[in-house]
């Protein structure tokens, strides 16, 4: 059983606003896929996204019993089962909507890459430990570009743009709290910019696709830029209040894709209207303010880095989802954290709460 002064150290307002957007999340699945399926299965994903939730607490609930900093010292071994979980995406992996980022086991389908990001945080919250006050040059900081380089280049290989640049979210987050030289770092970008227009020659002709027609939708309006026509269409007739829950005719009339995963934003915009998008992104500023906290309490330089890096993962992932369903940014598929229908991506999330909460829990050393 946890010690009765390790759960007063709970941080139970990042409890409380994860498990309310979680009841959101069902709410809004349910309403963008009850009317395209049958009356026997009409809330199916509803029940399966509710039931992994309940699991998943469970695993935190039972996480929380083992010191976070236990994580380092598995670090390297979770960085071997990253790169043999992608690399077996590539061997046996599944393959829908052009990609091939599944395994499939039993009646459950797992997308190794969401689950890389949690342990890409955990190795290389470990990586910049070691290294605290030694990031000055490119020499020292190359080794940790390689470390990170190579799933990204896996993850790429998917191809999954928008995982891989979760990946580069994460390094530079991490890297600025780590106490890199803002210099190098300005250098590092710089760089990074230059070699953009090489980077261009490796993506898919659907993903270059992806990148051009946001500034100019209707370009391809019934390709490329339908995704995001649809999404705009349901967010801006949503205006103040909403056309009410079950009541959106872009996502129940099923023209806005990918309603209840990457899209599903653009069903709250359309349902409860401007107030509540508002509302419910304000319980993510919530959530992230409180991982800033927890960055700042823990107790240690591990603790920090593991904090940071679950704070740029989220960050970036509440960022570039929402941009991406108000065609501000392009089509990446990546999903809004704890809200979108799906079973890997709800799963990291939660642990990587599940951690920023062992680190806030002891974050002061306890006196027995």
């Amino acid at each position: 059983m946890l010690n009765h002064r390790l759960v007063r150290n709970l941080d139970f307002v990042l409890i409380a606003v994860t498990l309310l957007i979680i009841a959101i999340s069902l709410i809004f699945i349910g309403s963008a896929t009850h009317i395209n399926s049958s009356i026997e299965d009409r809330y199916w994903y509803v029940q399966r996204q509710g039931a992994f939730a309940l699991i998943n607490i469970i695993v935190v609930f039972w996480l929380l019993h083992y010191d976070y900093k236990s994580l380092g010292k598995m670090a390297h071994v979770l960085y071997g089962i990253n790169l043999v979980m992608l690399l077996a995406v590539m061997l046996i992996g599944q393959s829908a909507l052009g990609a091939q980022r599944w395994i499939q086991i039993g009646p459950i389908s797992l997308q190794p890459s969401e689950f890389s990001k949690l342990i890409m945080i955990i190795s290389l919250a470990h990586i910049l430990d070691k290294r605290s006050g030694q990031l000055n040059t490119m020499k020292d900081v190359l080794p940790i570009f390689i470390y990170v380089g190579i799933p990204f280049l896996l993850v790429l290989k998917q191809p999954d743009l928008g995982t891989a640049l979760v990946f580069m979210a994460i390094l530079f987050g991490m890297l600025f709290i780590a106490g890199i030289r803002m210099q190098l770092l300005g250098k590092i970008v710089g760089a990074g910019i230059a070699f953009l227009p090489i980077f261009w020659f490796f993506l898919k002709d659907y993903q270059k696709k992806r990148l051009t027609v946001f500034m100019d939708p209707g370009t391809d309006p019934l390709g490329s830029g339908y995704h995001i026509i649809q999404s705009k269409i349901a967010i801006g007739s949503g205006m103040l209040y909403g056309k009410g829950l079950f009541s959106g005719t872009q996502s129940q009339l099923n023209f806005l894709p990918e309603n209840h995963t990457d899209f599903i934003f653009a069903v709250i915009g359309e349902e409860v209207g401007f107030i509540g998008s508002v509302l419910v992104l304000a319980l993510y500023m919530l959530l992230l303010y409180r991982g800033v906290k927890i960055a700042g309490a823990a107790r240690d330089n591990f603790g920090t880095l593991l904090a940071a890096g679950i704070v740029s993962m989220l960050a970036f992932h509440l960022l570039v989802n929402v941009g991406m369903t108000a065609g501000i940014m392009p089509v990446t598929g990546i999903p809004l954290p704890l809200m979108s229908y799906g079973i890997s991506a709800l799963t990291t999330n939660m642990v990587s709460l599940g951690i920023l909460l062992n680190i806030y829990m002891r974050r002061q050393k306890i006196m027995f």
